[in-house]
């Protein structure tokens, strides 16, 4: 509306302001670093890759207790943490028996 049509000025401000999606919240937590983003991303094709998707959900995601943490925190906080998953993918992949990893699913 233009002021010739009666609108206040707050009102025109508001008819102003660009359209927003009301169903689209801005993201407020804390955005990881390149680095760390790309050991995620890395780490993560690595796992669909080696054991599966369904299996490499799960071994991201649980406590290993041959890594003492989660492989994806793991993975993401540090290089060498990338190191020791990826470590830990190549024993599961020569030993899918082995006590420190569960056994992979077979299609």
């Amino acid at each position: 509306m233009t002021a010739d049509r009666g609108a206040t000025t707050a009102e025109a401000a508001v008819l102003a302001a660009p359209a927003r999606s009301p169903f689209r919240k801005r993201f407020t937590g804390t955005r990881l670093a390149p680095d760390a983003l790309d050991r995620q991303s890395r780490i993560t094709s690595l796992a669909l890759q080696t054991l599966g998707p369904d299996a490499a959900i799960v071994f991201l995601n649980e406590h290993v207790a041959a890594l003492d943490g989660r492989p994806l925190d793991l993975a993401i906080a540090s290089g060498a943490g990338y190191e020791a998953v990826k470590s830990e993918l190549a024993t599961r992949t020569r030993h899918p028996n082995t006590a420190s990893a569960p056994p992979l699913a077979h299609p």
